[in-house]
């Protein structure tokens, strides 16, 4: 094992605890699995009990958020993050790496591999790694319909500021992106509302890979989940949501493109590991992108991928 494997086995341990806190407020993760019919409500209890919520502060509703040209500007900045840029951050803050699967079977959308993202708009860890995982997409596609959000007031790490891929859609020569956002940051009656439903097809790649043995069993059901077309997993965010903490949607933007800042060197980096793991699944294409010094900084990390 190299001494990044060892440094991301050691990055998601400290996850999970960060994790294990909120969640103690809310109880421990019901067991259960009912019918598949009944999945997407297991899943969001789930994420729910996982994630935790009631902790950290916060006031009863999301705080409010750029509109207009200034919520234009931030979605175009984050999706065109200059290559020199990510380049210097290279490795970055070493983020938590997603697990390789080996021997599953391939998961495609229009014969292209499919990166499947489950979210919901009020869970912080969700907010945190969407700032990545946009990035890197951007690099081999083109997102529409992406918006601004934040995670929700009454959760731990409250207002966290994000993106959310509800209503959104992403074209490439070389991926296919499917972005789930079970429910709102807000409450009705006690529950967050309801957003996108999981099809049959998301329902089971959730059930069978969202659970041991192919994510630790304590972070099993546990949100942000992406399968990276059945060849890498993750469940969790690479770095913790608390270092944007008291961060504007222009105040993460304006730490992503400097490759000097904390934020800047957890988000790119984490983007950069993304990237690194996505050339292997598309064979090293686009060649600039995948023959970029961000994605030589994890070169051997993803080499087991499609074996």
């Amino acid at each position: 094992m190299s001494k990044r494997q060892r440094d991301s086995r050691d990055y998601a341990r400290r996850m999970r605890v960060i994790q294990e806190r909120a969640t103690a407020r809310r109880g421990r993760m019901r067991t259960a699995y009912a019918a598949i019919g009944a999945v997407l409500l297991v899943f969001v209890v789930m994420g729910l009990v996982k994630l935790g919520s009631g902790g950290g502060g916060g006031g009863e509703a999301p705080s409010a958020l750029p509109s207009g040209a200034s919520a234009e500007s931030i979605i175009s900045g984050v999706t065109s993050v200059p290559a020199t840029t990510l380049d210097t951050v290279a490795a970055g803050a070493k983020p938590s790496l997603p697990t390789a699967l080996t021997g599953q079977p391939a998961l495609t959308d229009g014969g292209k591999p499919l990166i499947l993202y489950v979210g919901a708009e009020y869970c912080p860890f969700c907010a945190a790694q969407r700032w990545p995982v946009v990035i890197a997409l951007s690099r081999f596609g083109t997102f529409s319909g992406l918006t601004l959000t934040t995670s929700a007031a009454d959760d731990s790490y409250p207002n966290t500021p994000t993106l959310s891929f509800h209503g959104s859609t992403y074209t490439s020569q070389y991926l296919a992106f499917q972005g789930v956002e079970t429910t709102t940051n807000t409450k009705k009656n006690g529950q967050y509302e309801p957003l996108d439903k999981l099809t049959a097809a998301q329902q089971q790649v959730v059930v069978k890979y969202n659970a041991a043995p192919f994510v630790p069993a304590d972070s099993a059901g546990a949100i942000p989940f992406i399968d990276f077309a059945n060849k890498a997993l993750q469940a969790g965010a690479s770095y913790s949501p608390e270092l944007l903490a008291d961060h504007t949607h222009q105040q993460v933007l304006d730490a992503v493109k400097n490759p000097d800042s904390q934020v800047g060197r957890a988000i790119d980096g984490s983007a950069n590991a993304i990237t690194a793991l996505l050339c292997r699944i598309t064979g090293n294409q686009p060649g600039d992108v995948c023959s970029s010094a961000a994605v030589k900084a994890f070169q051997g990390e993803f080499a087991n991928v499609g074996q």
